[in-house]
């Protein structure tokens, strides 16, 4: 295999802001892997979860110093390449897991979603994401959306750094411009106190949100960071997910008994292998799966879209927010995005 690597910006229309700051722009990492005159491409980047951080840098160095090592080996199986992926980096597993699934599906000239055996007809609609902001700021990212796609599904985030009553108005101001049929989800980011959980979460059932995501900071103790979680299930009928606490599937089986639902992110998880056992594992536990991203590219996202069919709570708007993505994203239908039905990760560049 020959691995070559290509760092590119992606620049946000709309800056996002959130409990842990504002991101305007990132920096992104192409993975391509190329044997037989097959081309597989990947894509990932570095994130911060707040008790966790990886930048594109030091994503890229450990790939480079894997290639050497790549040289003599093929793509497949890529069971026999486990133990390499092992050792990287969750961010840079990705990258090149998702390199070697799309080689793989363009080897075979089908989307991983049918060799996986799944339903694109179950997909459902995707959430557009608000950031923190003023009252003012938010309604109008929200008609910006509005003008882009149907936007039914509402995702927004809380945790303000100016405390519960700011996160409260936030709340009734986007609820009075919420339409018939329309969802709101809430994303704290890790961004209350457990006094400050205890309050919002009741509240929040009360105003008809479906569901709080990361209502507390993740813990590196996983068994204080577990415990958070139980002492807030049961306090209200709404559904929590984990997000930045859940990595893999490890942490799935740990918090499983104390959430409703899980956060899938590939770059968080490690690729598509962790992913969709993850997603099928959640599943079959009863819990809920949302599928997410950070300020992640069409390509990434495209990846993770082969996922979809498995996925109630799609969160994949974050490539309908950029200036200069390289490549198109998932195939979409008003606000439900599909995998496409291209081979591989189906992703194709954008004209």
């Amino acid at each position: 295999m020959r691995l070559r690597l290509h760092r590119f910006p992606l620049n946000k229309a709309v800056p996002l802001a959130i409990s842990r700051g504002t991101t305007s722009a990132v920096e992104h990492l192409l993975v391509e892997l190329e044997h037989d005159g097959v081309r597989g491409r990947g894509e990932t980047g570095g994130f911060d979860t707040g008790h966790r951080h990886y930048d594109t840098e030091a994503i890229t160095l450990e790939l480079e110093a894997l290639a050497p090592q790549l040289e003599s080996l093929e793509p497949q199986p890529l069971q026999a390449l486990e133990p390499l992926l092992a050792g990287l980096s969750p961010p840079a597993r990705c990258g090149l897991d998702l390199a070697l699934h799309d080689w793989w599906g363009q080897r075979l000239g089908l989307p991983l979603h049918r060799l996986w055996g799944l339903d694109p007809g179950a997909c459902v609609a995707t959430s557009v994401t608000l950031g923190l902001g003023e009252p003012s700021a938010v309604l109008a990212r929200l008609e910006r959306w509005r003008l882009q796609l149907p936007s039914t599904r509402i995702k927004l985030k809380l945790g303000s750094p100016d405390g519960v009553d700011h996160d409260r108005a936030l709340v009734e101001v986007v609820r009075s411009a919420l339409r018939p049929g329309d969802e709101l989800q809430i994303d704290a980011n890790g961004g209350w106190n457990p006094d400050g959980a205890r309050q919002m979460i009741p509240w929040l059932a009360d105003q008809g949100v479906v569901l709080v995501e990361q209502p507390l900071p993740p813990q590196p103790d996983l068994e204080a960071d577990t415990a958070g979680f139980k002492a807030l299930k049961g306090l209200a009928p709404v559904p929590l997910v984990a997000d930045e606490s859940c990595w893999d599937l490890a942490d799935l089986w740990r918090l499983a008994p104390h959430v409703d639902g899980i956060n899938i992110k590939l770059v968080k998880c490690g690729g598509l292998s962790e992913g969709l056992l993850m997603a099928r594992t959640a599943r079959r536990l009863g819990l809920g799966v949302m599928l997410g991203c950070y300020s992640d590219g069409g390509l990434l996202n495209s990846a993770a879209a082969q996922l979809l069919p498995l996925v109630q709570w799609p969160d994949l708007d974050s490539h309908l927010n950029l200036l200069d993505d390289p490549f198109a994203g998932p195939d979409r239908d008003g606000d439900v995005l599909r995998p496409s039905a291209r081979a591989g990760l189906g992703a194709q560049e954008a004209i």
